[in-house]
Formats: C-alpha cells, sequence, structure tokens
C-alpha cells in the first residue's frame, strides 16, 4: 500500500514539473513574441538622406519637340551619262572636292580620234568658206558657192561641238564642293548609263525635315531658333533656324512638314541621321519648375516630396523637464549669499550641458520630415519640368534619393551631390 501512494506521489510531481516547464517555455516564447512586436511597433527608421532644391519662380523657354532626319542641303548620287570602261578614279572615300573637279574617267580614246578628225575637217571647211567670201568680192564667185561653203562651215563646227559634248560625258565630275562617298566601281568595269558611281554630299550645312501636329502649327514661323540633339539625352549642341513651312497640311496624318538649316562646322551630323527637334518659343517668367527627377509617377497620379519641420508633436517628450525648473526657482529664492550666488551659475550650467533635448535638437536644428504632395506636371524642357499645380514658391522638394520613402519619414538633406548635373561635371568641379 506504501510503495502504491509513493508511486502515485511521484508520478504527481514529475506531472506538476512538465507542467511548470511547459507553462515556462509558452511563457517565455509568449513573452519574447511581445516584446519583439512591442520592439518593432516603437522602433522608428533611421532618417534617410536626401537631395533637395527650393522651389521658385523662374524663366522658362518652352518649345515643340519632334523628331527630325538630317540631310545635306546639297547631296546628290553621281551617276554616268554614257556608256564607257572606267579608266581612272581620281577620288578616294571621304575626300574634299571642289567644284568641276573631275573624278571618273572613262575610256575616250575612240571619241578623241573622231574629235581630232572633224576639228581637221572643220579647219578645211572653214578655209574654203573664207575663199568663198573672197571670190564673192572680186566678182568671180557665185552666190551658191558661197552659200554652200558657209554651210558647210557651220556644220563642222557643229559637229566638233557634239564630238567635244560626247568626249566631256566620259568624264564624271563634281556639281558643287562637297565630301565624297565610297567608290561604287573598279577600274576596268563597263558602265551602262545611270550607273552610280558615287555620293557627293556637302557637310558644311544640314537641313533637317521634321513633322509636327496641326495644332502646333500656329507657334512656329520662318527663322525661329532650331535645336538639335543626338541620342535620349536633354542635351542638344547644334543651332539652327526654321527655313520653311509646308503650306499643306496632310490631310491623312494632319502633320505639317518643317525643314530647318543648320551648321555643322565639325562634321558631327551625318545625313540620313535621326534626331532630337525643338524649336525654342518666347521666353516666359515666373514658372515654377522642377528637375525631373524630382518627380514620381505612379498608378495614383504624380507626386513629389516636400521637405518640412517636424510638427509640435515630435517636441512633446521636451515638457517633462518643466518640474526641474522649480528647484531652479528655489535656489533663486534664497538669500543673496555671495557664495551661492557664484555657485548658481555653474549649477545651472550643469543641466544645461546634460539637457537631453540637445542632441535630439542636433544643434538647434529641427528635424525633418516628409510630406507627399499629388502634383499636375505640364513642359519639360532640358531636365526640368514645369509644375502647374499643387506647388508652391519657397517649398523645400526632394530630388533625389525617394528610393523606399514614404510620406512621415525622417530625413537629412545632402545637397552635395545636383542631380541635374551629370556625374562627370560634378567630378570636374570637385
Amino acid at each position: 500500500m506504501f510503495k502504491r501512494i509513493l508511486r502515485i506521489f511521484i508520478i504527481i510531481v514529475v506531472l506538476a514539473v512538465l507542467v511548470i516547464v511547459v507553462g515556462g517555455i509558452v511563457g517565455f516564447n509568449f513573452l519574447r513574441d511581445n516584446g519583439i512586436k512591442q520592439y518593432f511597433a516603437t522602433m522608428k527608421p533611421p532618417a534617410a538622406t536626401v537631395s533637395t532644391t527650393i522651389a521658385k519662380p523662374s524663366s522658362w523657354t518652352p518649345g515643340v519637340a519632334a523628331i527630325g532626319t538630317v540631310r545635306a542641303v546639297r547631296g546628290v548620287d553621281l551617276t554616268v551619262e554614257t556608256t564607257g570602261i572606267v579608266k581612272e578614279i581620281l577620288f578616294h572615300a571621304n575626300q574634299k572636292v571642289a567644284a568641276n573637279a573631275v573624278l571618273l574617267q572613262l575610256d575616250d580614246a575612240v571619241e578623241r580620234a573622231e574629235l581630232e578628225a572633224q576639228k581637221a575637217q572643220a579647219t578645211s571647211d572653214q578655209a574654203a568658206f573664207a575663199r568663198a567670201i573672197e571670190l564673192q568680192r572680186r566678182g568671180v564667185g557665185t552666190d551658191a558657192t558661197l552659200d554652200a561653203a558657209r554651210a558647210a562651215a557651220s556644220a563642222s563646227a557643229s559637229q566638233v561641238n557634239r564630238l567635244q559634248a560626247v568626249l566631256d560625258q566620259k568624264q564624271l565630275t563634281a556639281p558643287f564642293a562637297g565630301t565624297a562617298g565610297i567608290p561604287k566601281i573598279d577600274i576596268g568595269q563597263y558602265l551602262a548609263p545611270g550607273t552610280a558611281v558615287v555620293t557627293l554630299q556637302d557637310l558644311d550645312t544640314m537641313r533637317v525635315d521634321f513633322s509636327v501636329p496641326e495644332q502646333q502649327l500656329p507657334l512656329l514661323k520662318i527663322g525661329q531658333t532650331v535645336r538639335l540633339g543626338l541620342g535620349g539625352g536633354d542635351d542638344m549642341p547644334f543651332a539652327g533656324a526654321i527655313r520653311g513651312i509646308d503650306p499643306k497640311i496632310d490631310p491623312s496624318s494632319r502633320l505639317v512638314n518643317i525643314r530647318a538649316e543648320v551648321a555643322n562646322p565639325d562634321g558631327k551630323l551625318t545625313p540620313g541621321q535621326f534626331v532630337q527637334v525643338r524649336v525654342e518659343l518666347p521666353e516666359e517668367q515666373n514658372v515654377l519648375s522642377l528637375p525631373q527627377t524630382a518627380l514620381t509617377t505612379s498608378l495614383y497620379g504624380d507626386y513629389i516630396f516636400v521637405v518640412q519641420p517636424a510638427k509640435p508633436a515630435g517636441a512633446a517628450p521636451a515638457q517633462p523637464a518643466k518640474p526641474d525648473e522649480k528647484p531652479a526657482a528655489a535656489a533663486t529664492d534664497k538669500p543673496a549669499d555671495a557664495k551661492p550666488a557664484e555657485k548658481a551659475p555653474s549649477d545651472a550650467a550643469k543641466p544645461a550641458a546634460a539637457d537631453p533635448a540637445k542632441p535630439a535638437a542636433e544643434g538647434d536644428k529641427p528635424a525633418l520630415v516628409l510630406s507627399q504632395v499629388f502634383v499636375k506636371p505640364g513642359r519639360r524642357n532640358q531636365g526640368m519640368i514645369e509644375i502647374v499645380e499643387g506647388l508652391k514658391a519657397g517649398e523645400e522638394v526632394v530630388t533625389a534619393g525617394q528610393n523606399r520613402l514614404f510620406n512621415g519619414m525622417t530625413v537629412n538633406v545632402d545637397n552635395t551631390i545636383d542631380p541635374t548635373k551629370s556625374a562627370n561635371k560634378q567630378a570636374g568641379q570637385q
């Protein structure tokens, strides 16, 4: 009987120990999870570093943007006018040639021989004509003989001119000064009329053809400044002017063709090249604009982040310091003893140095927080974008570092990097 009771007692003790252990483990896990939740719930994310700019009215140069194609003001593919075998090529690729320079010589031996023979015949006919005139003057020649001699001399001279023209066709000359392309023929090759030999382009001045919608046609006029850019950047280093506006609008596309001319002294523009075109319109004043990097586009609209000082709720922790003021006031109520009076300033300085509000304010600078503001963007120009609605002059707007920002977030401002300039330019200024 005693052993049975002892066994039951041991079982109860073991069960109690198991309950205590399991309860402790469960309680520890509960307290740990609850503590972790409270920690993350009260934890403030670290301040993000951003670059900002102050929104202020400035001058704005609006423009009409388009896509254009570059062509030479004078450019042609040269072809031969007659048949022949290539005897000599008098140019090489990318050579600058003068006007009327001979570029190609075909075999002209037969034509030269015929021309020499005809020149001899023309000389003989001219001499016969001169004798007929002399005989007519002496009265021994007839009018019929004189007319026949005159006709023969005229026909011979015409034949000489014809053979000279045929001989000239055996040469290919440059109609204007320009840059020759790659030869498309070889020496000894037989050429038929119309065979392309080389392209000749005058690269000093280029023309740009582009189209704009009919709604923008009233904004354009002859002589307006046009800027060109290569690639997809905002840099447009080439400047020119509008030289022609097509008086007819294409009824199928509702576009009007525009032609501009641009100087190309360095030869950076090439015929057939794709370029971005911007026609500059009269300058406007008092336009609010921001760098394009400041604007973020989402499904809900376009927005920016405005940097503002933290609201008074952030200064609430400084209020508990008021009870400490009473001892300080009580100290001043003591009798005017010389020694305590001298110690009072030093005692007052100690709480000021150890005031916990000072480090939080970081040298009296208020904390900065973000405010998400939805805006209505307008026109774009050279990396800047016009803000039509939602922005006030004087507001500080984030221009870089928007990744993972949210409304009410604390930030630090670092304007050592200007997002409106390329990294190479900023590195050169340092």
